[in-house]
């Protein structure tokens, strides 16, 4: 079907037509519940986009680039990681280790420090499921969730344990001073530009950016990048061309876990400054969905990840601006969006793809 279609209506075009179908629907919703929805998506744009609100949309973006960046490469070797929430929360934990070992002297030691920590705490839980996959066949999307509700109940008992700090709360120590990541105000400060003091997000999206650029140059740019794809769209034939499906498998699931790990530094290290239930906030299951609108390629994660940056944060707006639109009904809107780009995508996809086909037969 893909072969039809032009590579800009595959990555620009069908997403965008799902994402307008979605916000169709989620509009009727509205509607039916009495509100108006033209005003309902004039307050998610300013909730997202006003001075207050932009540093929680990129906050959320960031984690969502990692966590959609962990499942893009997974999926090109044909690997359906289902455990980003689990990864960055055992992730969280590395992180809090590292950062809470030294009195660092600066925040860009333990920045480099924790993400050392972080990536391999994160690649340390996919690979018991690459390997059960791998070696014993065992089925990838069910290992890997079920090593989510594992790592929930592990930080419940580290949290009102090993790791808890004096007190009743269940979470660690706050980490030292010189582990404190600068926030987007901090560094825009030093150029003379203003920007909200409150607002969470730190040097983290660089580190996503950055991310980006390098799943692009690992994916498409290198030899590894060729066995995963290869591995991904035939495995008889990566086999007869002398790619270990094993070898394969373990690396991109290490390389998965890694990248979902790097999202600890921006929960764990950047915002909360100490480790603390539920870190992750669900960003390991929207992560599926923005690679699957991103069709698992960096820009298109990147501008996925934007778009349910502006979706939480702008549904928080609305949730408050809005009283009859419950928290509820925003998750409602949200889960139409990762429906519609993911589980219905073929009903947008088919008839583009049949009008392409006809516009290409008919004679110039």
């Amino acid at each position: 079907m893909n072969s039809t279609l032009p590579k800009w209506a595959d990555i620009i075009l069908i997403p965008l037509l799902n994402l307008a179908l979605a916000l169709l629907i989620a509009g009727l919703v509205v509607v039916f519940i009495g509100e108006d929805p033209l005003r309902a998506l004039q307050l998610i744009i300013q909730g997202a986009f006003a001075p207050w609100g932009i540093g929680f949309t990129l906050y959320y973006t960031t984690n969502f680039i990692f966590t959609g960046l962990a499942v893009a490469v997974a999926f090109h070797a044909r690997l359906f990681n289902i455990g980003g929430e689990g990864q960055a929360a055992i992730a969280g934990v590395g992180v809090a280790l590292v950062c809470l070992a030294f009195d660092w002297p600066h925040w860009s030691i333990a920045l480099l420090a924790a993400m050392l920590g972080g990536m391999l705490f994160g690649a340390g839980w996919a690979a018991i499921p690459a390997y059960l996959h791998a070696k014993r066949g065992s089925h990838i999307v069910i290992t890997t969730i079920m090593f989510n509700l594992i790592a929930a109940s592990l930080i419940n008992f580290l949290l009102v344990g090993p790791m808890q700090a004096p007190g009743m709360a269940p979470e660690s120590s706050s980490f030292p001073a010189g582990a404190s990541l600068p926030t987007l105000h901090d560094m825009l400060a030093v150029i003379g530009v203003a920007f909200d003091k409150n607002a969470p997000v730190n040097v983290s999206l660089f580190i996503a950016l950055a991310a980006c650029v390098l799943v692009w140059l690992l994916v498409w740019k290198s030899r590894l990048g060729f066995e995963l794809r290869a591995l991904g769209h035939s495995e008889k034939a990566a086999v007869y061309a002398g790619i270990s499906p094993l070898r394969i498998t373990m690396i991109a699931m290490l390389i998965s876990g890694a990248l979902a790990g790097l999202l600890a530094i921006n929960t764990v290290m950047g915002e909360a400054e100490r480790l603390v239930l539920d870190a992750v906030q669900g960003a390991g299951f929207v992560g599926i969905a923005v690679a699957l609108m991103g069709r698992n390629h960096p820009l298109g994660v990147l501008l996925a990840a934007f778009l349910f940056g502006i979706l939480y944060q702008g549904g928080s707006e609305l949730a408050f601006e809005m009283p009859g639109i419950s928290r509820e009904m925003i998750v409602v809107i949200q889960g139409l969006v990762i429906m519609f780009t993911g589980s219905l995508e073929n009903l947008v996809r088919m008839p583009v793809t049949r009008l392409f086909t006809r516009l290409k037969r008919r004679p110039i």
